[in-house]
């Protein structure tokens, strides 16, 4: 079967998923996608393998027991978390009651705009990260999220659409111009969203992650450092099916700048992305290949 056919089968088994489970009360489909989410850990071996391989170097003091029994709590998390999406529209409808923002995490948010230099915002594949970016758009907060075209331009418009109907704006990483449209959102004093815990082919830097060098995109660091835009972090994180609270703080910018600074900023941000997935570890995304890259070795000494 050739790509083109198989991509074409996805996408229409997405779309008609999509409306299926969109029928569902949002509490029904969170527990049949948690369903699911078991069903593939049990099915999808390399995913599972690669999930356990990431838990184990994440944990290595761990049971293998903890580490198989939070393999399975992650898949049952994304499964829910992907089909809860699929209501959104019953999301929208009452998104404060599923998604709380506590008044302090907000106060930070808004105080970091107030300086007018814009905020690069900084989140990780933990919780929701999709409904986080959502939450803040609904609320009338101009946000522009940085993204990855797929492989499939028409998943690429799926995904695009989801986000525009929100209010939220897509900067396709590579598409021409993408840098300036970057710096213009910050100039303009608006959000600007990026997910930097994952190893992709993107300028980055090596920053210790669970103990191991990690390779991870430098961007939100080059962009702060920059712009002199605010730092903030912040996390959707599960409290129970189709329950989600936010959580937000600033991050201050290194002193001086150059490679140094980049650096600094970068391990700063992944160590605090650390330790929220450190608070519900299957929230993350363990099938992952996390440290898949590693620093180039220097050369032996010459004789």
């Amino acid at each position: 079967m050739s790509k083109r056919v198989k991509r074409t089968l996805r996408y229409g088994l997405i779309r008609l998923a999509l409306a299926v489970v969109g029928l569902l009360p949002i509490n029904w489909a969170s527990r049949v996608g948690a369903a699911f989410g078991t069903l593939a850990f049990a099915l999808a071996g390399r995913e599972r393998r690669k999930a356990l391989e990431s838990l184990t170097t994440a944990f290595p003091d761990w049971a293998i027991a903890q580490r198989e029994e939070t393999a399975r709590k992650c898949f049952r998390h994304l499964g829910a978390a992907a089909f809860e999406l699929a209501c959104i529209h019953q999301l929208d409808a009452q998104m404060p009651a599923h998604v709380a923002w506590p008044a302090e995490d907000r106060a930070r948010l808004d105080a970091a705009l107030a300086r007018q230099r814009g905020v690069v915002f900084i989140s990780g594949h933990i919780g929701n990260w999709e409904l986080l970016a959502r939450r803040v758009s609904l609320e009338g907060y101009p946000c522009q999220t940085i993204a990855k075209e797929t492989s499939d331009s028409r998943m690429t418009a799926l995904v695009e659409r989801f986000r525009a109907s929100a209010k939220l704006k897509s900067i396709w990483r590579g598409q021409p111009g993408a840098a300036k449209h970057m710096l213009r959102a910050l100039k303009a004093g608006e959000i600007l969203g990026l997910l930097i815990d994952q190893d992709t082919n993107v300028q980055s830097v090596f920053v210790p992650f669970f103990g191991k060098p990690a390779k991870t995109p430098r961007a939100a660091a080059d962009l702060a450092l920059r712009t002199q835009a605010a730092v903030v972090l912040g996390f959707c994180q599960r409290q129970g099916p189709a329950q989600y609270q936010v959580s937000m703080e600033e991050v201050p910018l290194p002193k001086g700048d150059g490679e140094a600074a980049v650096e600094a900023l970068t391990a700063t941000l992944t160590a605090r992305i650390e330790a929220k997935i450190r608070e519900a570890p299957e929230q993350w995304v363990w099938m992952h290949q996390r440290w898949k890259s590693q620093p180039l070795l220097p050369p032996p000494p010459s004789t």
